[in-house]
């Protein structure tokens, strides 16, 4: 594996550990901006919603910049976020702050997962795939108890300032091991990539998505309050329980992705309904302390599990358009991240209590169940409608970037002996980790990556 996709890695973690670690730091924030914690957790949904905006827009935009100088560009822009964070003298610049630093992120993410894909031979992309997704479940298991625990210790502008100096390690090493990627020789036709959301079974990913991303980050974004005030634990217990979901986190992710190319939808069945079972358990025994300390585990474990499958959905339902499936799955992973701690927020503003963060979540995702059952009733059978197939006709892959085959010979991305097929697939079926083998476009995967995790950005 090229030294280039790790150095992606690294930056993936800068990344990941700046959106997910304001789960541990509502609490100190809140008091510091003088906002209450529902307020503070508004911070969670302004970088959510910068991804959702940021992917897709940012996809698009960049198709004909050289992919370097992009890369060099948007981790500086998302270093420079993190020490406006720190130096924010109100919750207006820490808000603004947010927005732009997701912004960046998405960016990064959209062109950094071609980058990474595009330096190994096709037999490799999912092992390349793997290194990115990897930063993002490390900074669930470091990164981000290492921010609650600087939070804790010196003051919550001290993560930030942390999250900083490892964007600027990630630029050094960008700018030094990052090589010249050629661009493609045709930009690629966005009338036929557009043509993915005629499908239905494209929005029902999109539904499933959010509302799975949504259900779990609804009661995770408030874990920390939930774990002082109702389960009665110290604040030094916080950033052990987050490092404890983490762990989770990378268990879940490997587990799912080595069964979800064989059982898709009853990876998503399973792991949706556990995630419910879970957030349930949590309501009915938050004041439980080590119920509530396993359950994070099993939370954590369930969610990540669950990533992989709708990673993989998603391509396969949208692979015939390689530009706009991922951004399109890093945006629906990001509006659960935006949506999920809304709702929590609302509800604690209603003087249900932190209990009720997790009711709500298990609503969520109940109505991301009966998704996936409307979606397997529709034909869930992996490919794309008639309809948007058609849409892209004898365009085929012409406007996708060429790369060298194991044998030599460049072949469009997403091809197999030069024939079309669905990015994401395999003889049809889905790729595990959300990164297929076939696969050019960009992920998060996994979180995503879930606004206090990755997302099952997953």
């Amino acid at each position: 594996m090229p030294l280039a996709v790790y150095i992606l890695g690294l930056s993936v973690f800068a990344l990941g550990t700046s959106e997910f670690m304001l789960s541990g730091l509502l609490p100190p924030i809140a008091d510091d901006m003088g906002v209450s914690i529902p307020q503070a957790g508004l911070l969670i949904s302004a970088f959510a919603i910068g991804m959702v905006v940021g992917a897709p827009l940012l996809a698009v935009a960049t198709l004909r910049l050289p992919r370097r100088t992009t890369l060099i560009a948007l981790i500086s822009v998302f270093g420079l976020g993190q020490i406006a964070g720190a130096l924010a003298p109100t919750y207006e610049v820490l808000f603004v702050s947010r927005v732009v630093s997701a912004f960046a992120c998405a960016g990064f993410w959209a062109v950094g997962a071609a980058v990474a894909i595009a330096m190994v031979p096709v037999n490799a992309r999912a092992r390349a795939m793997a290194v990115m997704i990897g930063g993002l479940s490390i900074a669930n298991v470091l990164g981000v108890p290492l921010g609650a625990f600087l939070g804790e210790s010196f003051g919550w502008r001290s993560a930030f300032w942390a999250v900083g100096a490892a964007s600027a390690v990630a630029l050094v090493g960008v700018a030094t091991r990052i090589p010249r990627i050629p661009l493609p020789d045709e930009k690629p036709q966005l009338k036929r990539e557009v043509a993915i959301y005629r499908d239905r079974q494209v929005w029902l990913s999109i539904v499933i998505t959010a509302l799975a991303a949504g259900g779990v980050f609804c009661a995770f974004s408030y874990l920390a309050p939930l774990l002082t005030d109702v389960a009665g634990l110290s604040s030094g217990w916080v950033p052990w329980v987050l490092a404890l979901f983490g762990v989770g986190a990378v268990i879940g992710t490997t587990i799912g992705g080595r069964v979800a190319d064989a059982h898709l939808f009853g990876v998503l069945l399973s792991g949706i309904t556990a995630s419910t079972v879970f957030l349930v358990a949590l309501a009915l025994f938050a004041s439980n302390q080590i119920a509530v300390v396993v359950l994070a585990f099993l939370l954590g474990l369930s969610a990540f599990y669950t990533a992989p499958a709708l990673n993989a959905r998603m391509f396969n339902v949208a692979g015939v358009a390689p530009t706009l499936a991922g951004a399109t799955t890093t945006a629906a992973f990001n509006l659960g991240n935006t949506s999920g701690p809304w709702l929590g927020g609302t509800v604690i503003d209603a003087d249900f209590g932190f209990r009720a963060t997790a009711w709500a979540g298990a609503a969520m995702m109940l109505v991301g169940l009966a998704a996936v059952v409307v979606s397997m009733r529709l034909g869930g059978n992996g490919t794309p409608s008639r309809r948007v197939a058609g849409a892209t006709g004898t365009e085929g892959a012409k406007g996708a970037p060429h790369l060298a085959d194991p044998a030599g010979t460049p072949s469009p991305v997403g091809t197999s002996g030069g024939a079309p097929s669905p990015v994401g697939t395999s003889g049809g079926a889905p790729s595990p980790v959300g990164a297929p083998a076939q696969v050019t476009p960009d992920h998060r995967a996994g979180r995503a990556a879930p606004s206090g995790v990755a997302a099952p950005r997953q």
